[in-house]
């Protein structure tokens, strides 16, 4: 069927409203199928039939959400005009893939969102194609009926009226659209009809004369051939099947087969009438539907759709029966997409899928791709460890070979996720959660490997994304709450200030220190506002304090992530937080870790010299544990080193360990050089305080003095000025 050609080069949208391009879309949809559709309708009046077809494609192809049924309504709608005929079906597909959204989808050369039409518009032809075969289908199977109550009428007519009777039957017989067959009961066959010659090739020989019983197939399913007993034995009148036959050429015809017995006046069996539909196509266009709705369009390999029914058949397998399987993500494939395009990293995936089916040749092992570069391997049997680890081998191995591509050579890296185990125990969707928390597992160990699930890992894993997930609200619904630990002037053990440490009241994991859920607010970016809330909340409570105090300062601590010193509003927040609450900046300290100044250019420092300029206090907080040059401290806009606790846990007995003192002792001789104070952070015993006040070290904080608190714990500390506590 020719379609009216497009401009050179790919059509552009016409111009004109979408009315007018509807109407000229039927037209060329009516001059596409007019010449093979049995109508008595004029050309005229059968594209104004289309006009409503058209109009129910373009609100499919445009709904929110996409709903292709409508497109099933369209191929139903064409049987019912009598556009029966395969080239009536092949031209609709064809104008619609070729023009629904050119003339009907969004507007503008350029617009956005054309290839999610186009998307769309496959699944259209999909959907009338479906309509299409099924509405056919039904139509045939009620002019098969109709045959079928006809030769019974004629049956019975022919005990009245002989002469009549077969004169109606023999009518029906010689032109019927469907394949009818006389049989006697040993299965020769009698007579045969035009329409089931053409289905066998045309050549009567093949047909007429043959016994039933030569027309086996190894497709046939068990109880055709018992039914078939049952029948010409008198034990069943019909029976209804999907059968396929061997044409003389060697090629199946598929069939949707009803057989009937006859019997004479009195009630005998004589004949079986046989009743043929010609399903072919149709099977092979469900079978094409099938294959594209469960095959990866890009490598071919099994999709997700049907990665998950072999998946579920394999953990449904009896008692002893277990499953091996292999979740691969690709190492660094984004770089690939980014650098050479997404058309060479399609072609990567293609070699990758080719190189992982040479992997999995086993039985029972199949490759899928989830999606992405995400492939998974199945494999099944008693032994399912030993062939996983090996199936994992062999994979790494073989993408560990050089991909050719864009005149370079590629070396390929995955991390796969291996779990292993009984079937019957665990749903697919529990097993794939389980490989892929695995894979990341992984991937965080330095890729290019593979892991066993670990259940305690996926826990902690599924813990961690439970948190990930819950962070947002939690802020909102005011679930964190701020405890102070007191920094302590080591010469008199009066109260300095405190240290701001936030905590999460969680409504099923109870109270979460800061080591559960800051790493978690620092990847999704939710530390930007959270570090700003407690920032608020420690300003607004060293006001507080002030004021209860008569005055009196203490200073409050309060800890910068990283991703916060990289925040632009950093300055601006601050200086906002201070002028609002009245504080003087010189109340505050920020407490940076070294680690994150490690390397630190001009530009990241500018606002922490901006801040220092301004009065407020950055304390360069664990101090000794990022290994940076120690010249980095004159360029560094701090005036407090935290001495990290690793440096004095050896103090903590009498007497102290001598090497930790000395290095203990030339920090502070050099902070002290420099102008710099120094915090002692984990001060646990009496003679680790004694040591530490010995050695010349400023403030500190620790058990010893004071454990984390609420904030009224602050003032009471300050009033008894006592160096021991049990705050």
């Amino acid at each position: 069927m020719r379609l009216p050609a497009q401009t050179a080069g790919g059509a552009s949208a016409p111009q004109g409203g979408l009315e007018d391009r509807i109407g000229r879309f039927a037209t060329i949809w009516g001059r596409a199928i007019f010449p093979v559709t049995a109508t008595s309708l004029t050309r005229t009046e059968f594209e104004q039939h289309l006009l409503p077809l058209t109009r129910t494609l373009v609100e499919a192809l445009h709904a929110r959400p996409f709903d292709a049924s409508s497109g099933q309504r369209v191929g139903t709608e064409l049987v019912a005009v009598h556009c029966t005929d395969p080239e009536a079906l092949a031209g609709t597909l064809g104008v619609v893939e070729s023009y629904l959204v050119l003339y009907c989808g969004p507007d503008g050369p350029g617009a956005e969102g054309v290839e999610e039409y186009r998307s769309r518009c496959a699944r259209l032809q999909h959907a009338i194609a479906a309509g299409f075969a099924r509405a056919l289908r039904e139509r045939t199977l009620k002019e098969q009926e109709a045959i079928a109550r006809s030769a019974l009428t004629a049956r019975i007519d022919a005990q009245q009226a002989l002469h009549a009777s077969e004169a109606r039957f023999r009518a029906v017989f010689e032109g019927a659209a469907i394949g009818i067959g006389i049989a006697d009961l040993e299965g020769n066959v009698l007579e045969v009809n035009d329409a089931l010659l053409q289905m066998f090739g045309g050549m009567d020989g093949h047909v007429r004369g043959r016994n039933v019983s030569e027309w086996s197939h190894p497709e046939d399913t068990p109880h055709v051939w018992r039914m078939y007993g049952e029948l010409v034995r008198g034990e069943r009148e019909s029976y209804r099947v999907e059968k396929p036959y061997y044409r003389h050429d060697g090629t199946v015809l598929w069939t949707n087969l009803t057989v009937s017995l006859l019997r004479d006046a009195e009630g005998v069996p004589q004949y079986q009438l046989a009743l043929m539909e010609d399903t072919t196509e149709r099977r092979l266009l469900n079978l094409r539907l099938r294959y594209e709705a469960t095959h990866d369009a890009l490598t071919g390999l099994p999709n997700r759709t049907l990665f998950f029914e072999r998946l579920e058949k394999a953990l449904s397998g009896s008692g002893g029966a277990r499953f091996g399987l292999c979740y691969l993500d690709l190492d660094g494939f984004k770089a690939v997409n980014d650098s050479l395009g997404h058309s060479a990293g399609d072609r990567l995936l293609v070699e990758v899928a080719d190189r992982l089916q040479s992997c999995a040749t086993g039985p029972g092992e199949v490759v899928a791709r989830l999606g992405g570069d995400e492939f998974v391997a199945l494999t099944t049997g008693p032994d399912t460890e030993e062939k996983a680890t090996e199936l994992a081998v062999n994979i790494l191995s073989a993408l560990s070979v050089p991909i050719r591509l864009e005149g370079r050579e590629l070396t390929v890296r995955g991390s796969i996720g291996i779990v292993e185990g009984p079937a019957r125990e665990r749903t697919p969707a529990e097993v794939l959660r389980s490989a892929d928390i695995t894979m990341y597992r992984a991937k965080a160990a330095g890729g290019n490997r593979f892991e066993f699930a670990d259940a305690a890992a996926d826990a902690r894993a599924i813990t961690r994304h439970g948190l990930t997930n819950a962070l947002p609200a939690a802020l909102e619904r005011g679930e964190f709450f701020i405890e102070y630990q007191p920094l302590v002037h080591m010469h008199d053990g009066s109260v300095h200030g405190a240290e701001a440490l936030v905590r999460w009241s969680h409504p099923q994991h109870g109270v979460l220190g800061p080591d559960r859920f800051i790493p978690l607010a620092e990847r999704t970016g939710l530390i930007v506002p959270l570090g700003r809330w407690v920032l608020e909340e420690s300003v607004r409570q060293a006001r507080n304090w002030q004021h209860q105090q008569g005055g009196a300062t203490l200073r409050i601590n309060v800890n910068l992530s990283p991703t916060q010193l990289h925040h632009p509003g950093l300055v601006a927040d601050t200086v906002r937080v201070l002028e609002s609450s009245g504080l003087a900046p010189g109340t505050l300290c920020l407490e940076v870790t070294e680690s994150a100044l490690i390397g630190a250019d001009d530009e990241l420092l500018e606002p922490l010299r901006r801040l220092a300029a301004l009065g407020v206090d950055i304390a360069l907080d664990d101090f000794g544990t990022g290994y940076s040059n120690l010249a980095n401290l004159r360029r560094l806009p701090v005036s407090v080193l935290k001495l990290d606790r690793s440096f004095t846990k050896g103090m903590q007995q009498h007497p102290a360990n001598p090497v930790d003192v000395k290095i203990v002792e030339g920090i502070v001789a050099l902070a002290h050089s420099l102008e710099l104070a120094v915090t002692v952070e984990g001060v646990e015993t009496g003679a680790q305080a004694a040591q530490l006040r010995a050695l010349g070290c400023d403030t500190a904080q620790g058990w010893y003095y004071a454990r984390p608190g609420a904030p009224d714990r602050i003032h009471t500390l300050s009033l008894s000025d006592a160096v021991p506590s049990a705050f």
